[in-house]
């Protein structure tokens, strides 16, 4: 459980939450107290053999606890408590929606499927990997207090629209595009970005590719297009976006990239990036069909 997540919104929540799974039986609760505690405490489950691990929190609290599940060569299962910002993998989970009552009933079932994960820069990714504006965006969520859910990540967007400068990429394994001005590059496993924007809208989480986007920088008028056409899923069809569906991919950049990996800011190890889809890589616990 990540206390912090959706703003610490989840707190008044947490003893009918904790109560809901108790009642069936799962009582083993690990909590963090800080960022990045997640792959501490999903190891020190794991080493005391839990074959199902439920993340309580966000995109990240999701995205740290399957890197350790993934890094550890385990195959316990994963599943997911959106209380997040954005909960774009509950989504994808089909879970979005749904009441602790009815994902802890799912996890007592104890039905899995088996889905592709994203691998770079050393780490797994459950949803999404994002170069340029995306991490800019995200950056910027970090100086807004007074909005809660999808209107955090929309509002950042809004503003960056009109100060981002873009990035210089060049990009290999992907026919036809090149280097040159970028506004940003996504690689996605998983449809949604930032909770409103279906960045990805064609991908599937059980296909072996990633999905990658990549944004041309333009003008003012045409970044505010890019932007309602993301929101709609539409962008793909504009002529400053170009996509593929990707099994590997490499990215070269003028200075060590910041990203955004699964809803958390990180700062690359070198210029050079090399991503890759791990197919079905990862168990985890859905809303039945959620997958199909």
């Amino acid at each position: 459980m990540n206390p912090a997540a959706g703003r610490g919104g989840i707190r008044a929540k947490l003893p009918r939450l904790l109560d809901t799974f108790a009642a069936r039986g799962m009582t083993q609760v690990y909590q963090t107290s800080g960022p990045g505690d997640e792959e501490t405490l999903a190891h020190r489950a794991l080493e005391a053999g839990a074959t199902t691990i439920v993340a309580v929190g966000g995109d990240g609290t999701c995205g740290r606890i399957a890197d350790a599940i993934l890094q550890s060569r385990s195959e316990c299962r994963l599943a997911a408590v959106p209380v997040g910002t954005g909960n774009d993998f509950a989504k994808t989970l089909g879970v979005a929606d749904h009441e602790p009552e009815q994902i802890a009933e799912l996890v007592a079932r104890g039905r899995e499927n088996r889905i592709d994960v994203g691998w770079a820069d050393g780490h797994y990714f459950l949803n999404s990997c994002g170069f340029g504006f995306d991490a800019s965006v995200l950056e910027a969520t970090k100086r807004i207090h007074f909005l809660r859910g999808n209107s955090v990540y929309i509002y950042a967007a809004l503003r960056q629209l009109f100060s981002y400068r873009g990035i210089e990429v060049g990009v290999s394994r992907v026919p036809g595009v090149k280097r040159g001005p970028m506004l940003m590059i996504t690689v996605s496993n998983g449809r949604y970005l930032g909770g409103a924007f279906k960045i990805a809208p064609h991908a599937t989480v059980t296909d072996g590719t990633l999905d990658a986007c990549f944004f041309s920088d333009s003008n003012i008028v045409e970044r505010v297009r890019l932007f309602v056409g993301a929101m709609r899923g539409t962008h793909l069809k504009m002529p400053s976006v170009a996509s593929a569906r990707v099994q590997e991919l490499t990215l070269d950049f003028a200075n060590t990239p910041s990203m955004e990996m699964d809803g958390e800011l990180r700062v690359g190890k070198s210029k050079t990036m090399e991503l890759r889809c791990v197919p079905l890589a990862l168990a985890v616990i859905a809303a039945p069909g959620a997958l199909s």
